[in-house]
């Protein structure tokens, strides 16, 4: 496979960055499309920069040529923006042109980046992939936007026959977060102390490596037009607080708040955010999505892709570890 060419879209990000390493161990050549604005801290040496955007067809058009198989990873992945038609318009017709191109170009695997954030909550029920959204229902923009994507990949695939296969992280964690993630803010903000209160949810934590790993395995055993949730542990969002606190040394917080009492702090939080250009760390689509447990059931990709992942604790050591080098943690 040393003379394979993979592309993969959204290698500077946290994911796109895991998933690039896990296919170089795997003996592929990478090549990484990346706009010039992007940051390079996540690139490798090894592999090669096509410089484009998703959103412009006539680069990934140059980016895909000579190369057996795409990893569409690239993703505008805020709970909040100033202007969610952007993040919409980012999301689903940059993966429309990324599908397109792949198909214009012959590649002969696309492994398309979804998220569990395309699969149905339901009070406290664990969700699996057959439990899929509508995209009226889906709660904020970046939601909608990956409902809408993840439809423009199974209409490709029904009728023009798009070899993708398609898999849905959970939340990751672990190092190289950038930005950070939504869930790496939360980390960042607990493990410095400004998370004095939470409310009653829960995530689905998994490492960030095994993740990346899931999506090569996704690319040797995924079968074309199934969907495969790329999973850790169910965890309450007290439990991960709990545990950043006692690895810095701090005392964890203990006040539960109802959701309903901090609704108007974000409404407050969101009208700064639009004056300083700064995403709010409190949103109104965060709170209402906290509603439910993100809790969710990855069996299928443990049965068919021979998908692991290790234990959700070593994820958060890693992300704190990281963040500590990079400066945000102290």
């Amino acid at each position: 496979m040393a003379a394979d060419i993979v592309l993969v879209t959204g290698a500077s990000g946290f994911l796109g960055a895991a998933v690039a390493d896990a296919l170089r161990r795997d003996g592929f050549a990478v090549r990484v499309l990346v706009r010039p604005t992007s940051r390079r801290d996540n690139l490798d040496p090894a592999d090669t920069v096509a410089i484009g955007d998703i959103g412009n067809r006539d680069s990934i058009a140059a980016a895909m040529r000579g190369v057996r198989f795409v990893f569409h990873v690239a993703a505008d992945y805020r709970l909040w923006v100033p202007d969610p038609a952007a993040l919409i318009r980012t999301n689903v017709e940059g993966t429309r042109l990324v599908m397109e191109e792949a198909l214009r170009a012959g590649v002969e695997r696309v492994v398309y980046t979804s998220s569990v954030a395309t699969l149905r909550l339901a009070g406290n029920l664990v969700a699996d992939e057959t439990m899929r959204l509508d995209a009226e229902r889906a709660i904020g923009a970046y939601k909608k936007s990956k409902v809408l994507a993840e439809r423009v990949v199974d209409d490709l695939v029904a009728r023009e026959r798009l070899p993708a296969v398609i898999v849905n992280p959970s939340t990751p964690i672990g190092p190289r977060d950038i930005k950070p993630t939504p869930t790496g803010r939360i980390i960042v903000e607990a493990a410095s102390g400004r998370m004095p209160a939470f409310v009653d949810t829960g995530l689905n934590l998994v490492h960030v490596d095994d993740v990346a790993a899931g999506h090569v395995a996704a690319l040797h055993r995924g079968e074309i037009g199934e969907l495969y949730i790329l999973g850790g542990e169910n965890v309450f969002l007290r439990d991960l607080l709990i545990e950043i606190a006692g690895r810095v040394g701090r005392r964890p917080p203990t006040l539960a708040l109802p959701r309903r009492a901090l609704f108007p702090l974000a409404v407050a939080a969101e009208a700064v955010g639009r004056i300083t250009g700064r995403e709010p760390f409190l949103t109104v689509d965060g709170l209402r999505l906290a509603r439910y447990r993100m809790f969710f059931d990855d069996r299928k990709a443990r049965r068919d892709l021979g998908y692991v992942s290790r234990p959700w604790r070593e994820g958060v050591a890693d992300a704190l570890a990281w963040f500590r080098q990079a400066g945000m943690v102290k």
